[in-house]
This record gives C-alpha cells, sequence and structure tokens, in this order.
C-alpha cells in the first residue's frame, strides 16, 4: 500500500534521531516554516552574548534562579533578549521553549521535532549563559486533577480568543487541539520545575496558550510567577506577581494612590492624554488612535442619529473573545448573554433610547460581530431595530465621546470607555469584571436583578445620578494612575521589538543609563515587591 506523506510523516516523527537527521540532511540551517523564521535572532545572539557577558561583573547582586518560558517566533525573540539581560544582571536563567510557529493549527510530530532542531541551534548559541531546554521532549509529569481542570479551562480561553465566540464546542477540533497543546506544555513544565524548582517563573500573558498552561502549572506547585504583556504605549510593559497580567489588578497601586490628589502637572498630563483620544489624534508614547473620526460636537451627532429629548444610554462594546474579557463575567454567563439580555430589555422600553457603539477594533477581527448579538436579541422584528435602539457599526464615522457628551448613562462590560465617560460625569454600570470596577465611581451591579433595578433608577432620574465633582476627580485620579503608573518602563515593546533595540542596544540597557531607567521593572520581573 502506497503511503502518503502526512501518513509517512505520522510513522517516522516518533523515531529516534529520525526527524532531526532529515532537517540536517536537507535544510540545515534553515526553518521548516518562514512563520517561526528566526534569523535575525540568529544573527543578534553573538552580540546579545557578548554584551551581556561583559555586564556580569558589575552588575552581578543578589541573584535569582529564572524560570523563563516563551513559545512563537515573536515571543521567542523577546524572552530570550529578556533572559540575556537577566543573565547580564548576575540571575541564573533557564529558558524553557517550544518550538510552535502558530498555535491553532496542528503540526505533525515530525515536523515539529526538524523546527525544534532548528530552534535548538539558534538558540543554544545563547549557552551557558541560558540554560536551554526544550519541552518538546522533555518527560511528561502525571497530571493532578485539579491543574487538569485547570488546563481544561485554558484550553477553552484558547478556543475562545482563537474563534472570538464565547459559545464553542469542547467536541471541536480546535478545542481538542489546544488541550492536547496546553496539556503537554503543562506536563513537561511540571516535571521541569520539580526536577529543579525555580525561585521565580516569567511568563508573557499568562492567561491564554501554552503561557497560560505554564502559568497554571507554577501557580498549582506554588512557585512564584510573574507575567508580563504589553498594551498601546511605547517603553512601557504591564507586569503581574502572582496573577495573570491581563486582569490588569490595579487593587495595590490603588490602595496606595486613592487618597493622593494629583498635581496640577499630572492633571494636566491626563487632560491632554484624554483630549488625544477625542480628537482622534496621538499624543507622546501612545502608539494608537482611539477613535478613527475627530470630534464634530455632541449636538452634530445627537441631529445625525436622530435622538430626541429621551434618555440617552451608550452601550460601549469590547471585541468578543478578546483576552480581556474572557472569564471576566460577574453575574451572566458571558458578555454576549449580558449583551442580548440588556438589548431585550430595552427594546420593552422605548421611554429611552440606547446607542450600541460596536468597538472600532472589529475592523481587525475575524469573530462575529456585537452586531450580529444585537440583532439576535431581538429576532421578532422583521423591519429591523425599534427606532429608539441605534447600532453604530465599528466603520461608522462616528467619534465615541461625541456620544458621550450627550449620554445620560453608561453601560459597559471591561472597555476603558466606561471609565472615560465617569470622568465626563456620566453615571456608569460596570458589569465585567474590569481593573476600574470598584473603585468608587461606577455603579456595580453584582445580581441581574441588581443590574436592571440599577438601569431602571438612573433612567427614571438621570438629573440625580450625574455624578458629583468629588466623584469626577476621583475618575481622573484613577485614570492618570491606570495610564502613566501601572506600566513600568521598560525598553522593548513586542510589537516593535527589533526596532526598539537600535535605541536600546542590549549594552545600553544593561548600562549604568540603562538601569537607572529600567532597572527597577527588572527586578519587578524576577520577583522583588513591587512598591508604587
Amino acid at each position: 500500500m502506497r503511503l502518503n506523506k502526512s501518513t509517512l510523516k505520522n510513522l517516522l516523527g516518533d523515531l529516534p534521531w529520525v526527524p532531526e537527521a532529515y532537517w540536517r540532511m536537507r535544510s540545515f540551517g534553515r526553518p521548516v516554516t518562514a512563520k517561526f523564521d528566526l534569523h535575525r535572532l540568529k544573527q543578534a545572539l553573538p552580540d546579545w552574548c557578548a554584551q551581556a557577558n561583559a555586564a556580569r561583573p558589575s552588575l552581578a547582586g543578589h541573584p535569582a534562579s529564572v524560570l523563563l518560558f516563551g513559545t512563537l517566533r515573536y515571543w521567542l525573540e523577546h524572552v530570550t533578549a529578556l533572559g540575556l539581560a537577566f543573565a547580564g544582571q548576575g540571575h541564573r536563567v533557564t529558558l524553557a521553549y517550544l518550538p510552535y510557529a502558530e498555535w491553532a493549527k496542528p503540526f505533525n510530530r515530525f515536523d515539529a521535532r526538524r523546527q525544534n532542531a532548528y530552534a535548538s541551534q539558534i538558540l543554544g548559541m545563547a549557552e551557558p549563559l541560558l540554560d536551554v531546554v526544550s519541552l518538546l521532549n522533555s518527560p511528561q509529569a502525571a497530571m493532578p486533577a485539579a491543574l487538569a481542570d485547570a488546563i481544561a479551562e485554558n484550553a477553552l480561553r484558547d478556543t475562545q480568543y482563537t474563534l472570538q465566540v464565547e459559545n464553542v464546542s469542547l467536541d471541536s477540533d480546535l478545542y481538542q487541539l489546544r488541550l492536547e497543546r496546553d496539556t503537554a506544555a503543562a506536563g513537561a513544565v511540571f516535571s521541569l520545575m520539580e526536577s529543579g524548582q525555580p525561585e521565580i517563573v516569567v511568563i508573557p500573558n499568562g492567561t491564554i496558550l501554552e503561557f497560560g498552561a505554564v502559568y497554571q502549572t507554577a501557580k498549582f506547585l506554588g512557585v512564584p510567577v510573574v507575567t508580563y504583556e504589553f498594551g498601546e504605549q511605547k517603553q512601557r510593559l504591564w507586569l503581574a506577581q502572582n496573577a495573570e497580567v491581563m486582569r490588569q489588578s490595579t487593587d495595590d497601586l490603588w490602595a496606595v494612590r486613592q487618597n493622593q490628589t494629583l498635581t496640577e502637572a499630572q492633571l494636566e498630563q491626563a487632560r491632554t492624554l484624554f483630549a488625544a483620544r477625542q480628537r482622534a489624534t496621538l499624543w507622546e508614547n501612545f502608539a494608537r488612535r482611539w477613535q478613527g473620526t475627530p470630534s464634530e460636537g455632541g449636538e452634530t451627532v445627537r441631529a445625525a442619529l436622530e435622538l430626541d429629548s429621551r434618555p440617552v444610554v451608550l452601550l460601549a462594546t469590547n471585541v468578543i473573545g478578546d483576552s480581556l474579557t474572557l472569564g471576566r463575567q460577574v453575574f451572566s454567563d458571558s458578555m454576549s448573554e449580558w449583551l442580548e439580555r440588556t438589548v431585550h430589555w430595552f427594546a420593552q422600553h422605548p421611554e429611552s433610547q440606547l446607542v450600541v457603539r460596536i468597538h472600532p477594533g472589529e475592523l481587525i477581527t475575524k469573530g462575529p460581530s456585537v452586531a450580529d448579538v444585537v440583532k439576535k436579541a431581538i429576532p421578532s422584528l422583521p423591519a429591523g431595530l425599534p427606532s429608539h435602539i441605534h447600532l453604530i457599526p465599528a466603520d461608522a464615522k462616528v467619534n465615541t465621546y461625541d456620544i458621550v457628551e450627550i449620554a445620560d448613562l453608561g453601560l459597559v462590560y471591561t472597555t476603558t470607555v466606561g471609565m472615560e465617560m465617569a470622568m465626563s460625569g456620566v453615571p456608569v454600570i460596570a458589569v465585567g469584571n474590569t481593573h476600574y470596577r470598584g473603585k468608587g465611581f461606577t455603579l456595580d451591579a453584582n445580581t441581574w436583578e441588581a443590574f436592571f433595578e440599577t438601569l431602571q433608577q438612573v433612567l427614571n432620574d438621570p438629573t440625580a445620578y450625574r455624578l458629583k465633582l468629588e466623584t469626577v476627580e476621583r475618575a481622573w485620579n484613577y485614570a492618570y494612575r491606570f495610564f502613566f503608573e501601572y506600566p513600568h518602563p521598560f525598553p522593548w515593546h513586542i510589537l516593535h521589538f527589533w526596532d526598539d533595540l537600535k535605541e536600546w542596544p542590549l549594552a545600553r540597557v544593561l548600562s549604568a543609563e540603562g538601569q537607572e531607567a529600567f532597572g527597577k521593572t527588572f527586578r519587578y520581573l524576577v520577583g522583588e515587591p513591587v512598591q508604587w
């Protein structure tokens, strides 16, 4: 019987040395796929290693045993540089990796081992500064039941994130793939940490994919863990100690800062940023525009939407399946369920006007639109939405802040627009577990009954719920802390990593100048308690 190529690869994938020998004979030095091309890392490593070695004598202090994890080309490049920065500061660093180019497509073991041989050849250039360990061929520890449950939940988030839907099938090929990969990563890192437990584990993201699986394993074993990610600011990094950074917990920061009045300079900084967000312009080190359309004024948008004197409610949406929304439900089963039930409620209350602003981020995502969820909520209306419910598409030439100007109430899941509505004096009901919920300037419902009751109370007398000056000032105080203090200084953003290295090469980061600028962040990354 003639074997096809796929079947042959499956047969050869577990034979000792065969995939590695094939790679060396047929494509030595080259990646198996262009999506995992590490040639820039290969070119950079000799200089990085020399710079890290040169810094070690002067920077050695209190070395820690650090376990770093990376997969996917761009994160592997980033964690390698980070690991060499740690090594240059005197720490003992193990870099554990998986040689995957993509997270949503199967990769047969034959090709995975070829890819692993390629990655091993390049990452091995960092030894002995980094102890490089492939998790692909590592021993697999037996999975305790509690950890297995956490990994299954992680795989569910992976599937939701990839498809950008909240309701997914556990029988789907994608879920089964993610469960297999997450389980393998957790089992391998479990075995690795048991054989030589590090003092600290450092992981990008920590919420989804193998990053989440490694985080859950460290958490289960009680090993201190730091997760980090990047937002919209250049030379800034989010980090969380013993927590998922995507939760954006600001509780410790707010406990210290909430009673500290902003200086005039700080307030002006916040005002300038807020104005840039409203006007659809860039500002300082922020790398994105928040609106695609400049502000034209509230009354202009009122006329364009044909809104009358009835109370106006702005429901500002998130992108479905975004990692900042997954697992953030408080009383609803999901964000989609909250949207459906809320729109259905408004369909029965024409005494108010609902404006649903679809997140502009949907323009670059591939999942279903919130617009579909809204329309599904009231399918019995063949003529379309009721006249008092307005749907603003993601590509509409409407500035969200113009709607904020005329809104009597805001409804949000986790979007930052909720915080900014409070900064404008608009009462906001925050229903998702967002970082600004419970900070003293939102209305926080914990049950469906409380949500609809609060909604009705505000609409009965919107003026009575308009935020008082001290509450608005509290929102501005929090916004300043979130935008300017919560992100930590850091030289290399994941989105423009190689460009940032031109400005901040490793030698400069490890110099006295670099340590003055970024030293605290590096110390926080290896577990020194964050000081606000």
